[in-house]
């Protein structure tokens, strides 16, 4: 039968279907018919060569010559089960860092990542909420054409300990947030990792009236560390994604390039979310640019906590509390200011002299962090020399370095390299991140075969 009313096509909505077009032919579960005459099939099947298709696929009207109902046990044909292979990401390439870190869940650990994409409310919908609704903190990332001036949010990203979900926003429209999103992301009780939530809160808003809150944000937080190492320095400019990640988490550079070019879309490069179905290349780079936030916080709350750690420990060491020193302390002497407290000023001074030697301050006052001074040989010491070569192996594509790597015989909170200590206290080492400008030359061909054909990222998403 030929199809040229959309109101025939109704009928056919949560029907199992094949669809036959000018040059191939493709069997579905109808999911949607729009106005402007465009059908949208769900688990969508080749049906020359039964190459199964990720989420939904979109046919326009014109294009298609006849519609007819399929057996339902003919299907199930193709490659069902190798797809699923695609749908995961594996845990110990992608997060080798999980080794040594205790997550909060109680969930056991599984070697892979699953990603699932969500685009239809009748069957992944209301499970996916459900069990994102249990957690008590979740990784939350976006993607869209110009999110950051409150253009079209295509894509929500939803992480758990070891589930991505990818909400379809341009197949699920408003509905999904108020079927149960709205209700997770407003949630004061969950507590949402983002990395720079600005734009994600500015268009949940905007576009669908969401007040995102309860935010542990990975930029601040990286801001935060880097004022507390420098003594009250600030950067000249916040951190990417990549940057935070590569830094605290010792991811190599070569798993992270997908995160930068994502990051770096023009904006004509960016329809590419539009696309549908979307490439299983981008849903990687998706669930990717997520997995890491939590892992991340509780790094960066470790970093955070160094000097308080730090103190707590020389309570521990005041002789004050030794056996022979008791009879001597008084009310008087246990409320005075230990002398370990008196000397942060002092360490703070001793961290800005640190840091003004080793980062150029810029004409507000901001540390040029990621354009660190370069020493000569004969000021180099052998701690410098091994602390740039801890800097170059944290981003180099063959190291792969755990967060607790060098902590091992030594306190959490006390790391080998730092600045000047004083008290007993550490301060965090600052590495410097590689200007995301150096590769400039080539980004523009990079993104553009990525937008058009977004296999480049294959490399280095292959599981």
């Amino acid at each position: 039968m030929v199809v040229d009313d959309v109101q025939f096509l109704n009928i056919l909505k949560g029907k199992r279907i094949k669809l036959t077009l000018k040059t191939s032919s493709y069997l579905g579960v109808v999911q949607r018919i729009n106005p402007n005459k465009t059908l949208i099939l769900a688990d969508v099947v080749s049906g020359s060569n039964g190459c199964k298709f990720p989420g939904s696929k979109m046919f326009f009207g014109h294009e298609i010559l006849n519609v007819e109902f399929t057996n339902e046990a003919n299907c199930d044909s193709g490659n069902v089960n190798d797809h699923k292979l695609e749908d995961q990401l594996n845990v110990e390439k992608f997060q080798p860092y999980r080794k040594t870190i205790t997550m909060d869940e109680d969930e056991d650990e599984e070697e892979y990542i699953d990603f699932v994409v969500i685009d239809e409310f009748h069957e992944k919908f209301g499970p996916a909420v459900m069990h994102i609704k249990k957690q008590p903190v979740i990784g939350v990332g976006a993607d869209g054409v110009e999110v950051f001036k409150h253009g079209r949010l295509c894509w929500l990203q939803i992480a758990t300990k070891n589930k991505v979900y990818l909400f379809d926003i341009l197949l699920l429209g408003s509905r999904a947030f108020k079927n149960g999103l709205s209700m997770i992301l407003e949630n004061k009780h969950i507590l949402k990792v983002i990395h720079d939530c600005r734009a994600i809160a500015g268009c949940l808003i905007a576009q669908f009236g969401v007040k995102l809150t309860n935010v542990f944000d990975t930029q601040v937080a990286d801001v935060m560390c880097f004022y507390s190492e420098t003594g009250g320095f600030l950067p000249n400019r916040v951190s990417t994604l990549q940057e935070v990640v590569s830094l605290h988490l010792k991811v190599p550079s070569s798993q992270l390039l997908s995160l930068q070019m994502k990051s770096q879309l023009t904006k004509e490069e960016e329809e590419v979310w539009y696309k549908r179905p979307c490439p299983v290349t981008l849903l990687k780079v998706m669930a990717l640019s997520v997995i890491h936030l939590q892992p991340l916080r509780l790094v960066l709350l470790d970093t955070l906590l160094t000097d308080y750690m730090a103190l707590v420990d020389s309570y521990l060491n005041s002789s004050h509390y030794q056996p022979d020193e008791l009879e001597h302390v008084s009310m008087e002497s246990v409320l005075e200011l230990p002398r370990e407290l008196r000397q942060l000023p002092e360490m703070h001074q001793e961290r800005q002299e640190w840091a003004t030697n080793h980062y150029p301050v810029t004409e507000q006052g901001l540390l040029a962090r990621f354009n660190p001074k370069t020493k000569s040989p004969s000021q180099t010491s052998p701690a410098g020399e091994e602390d740039s070569q801890t800097q170059t192996d944290s981003f180099g594509p063959a190291t792969v370095k755990s967060p607790s790597s060098a902590q091992q015989d030594t306190p959490f909170y006390q790391l080998p390299t730092s600045p000047p200590k004083v008290a007993g206290v550490s301060p965090v080492d600052v590495h410097a991140s590689p200007d995301p400008a150096i590769s400039g030359s080539s980004h523009s061909h990079q993104c553009q075969t990525l937008g058009n054909q977004c296999l480049l990222l294959a490399p280095f998403l292959q599981v």
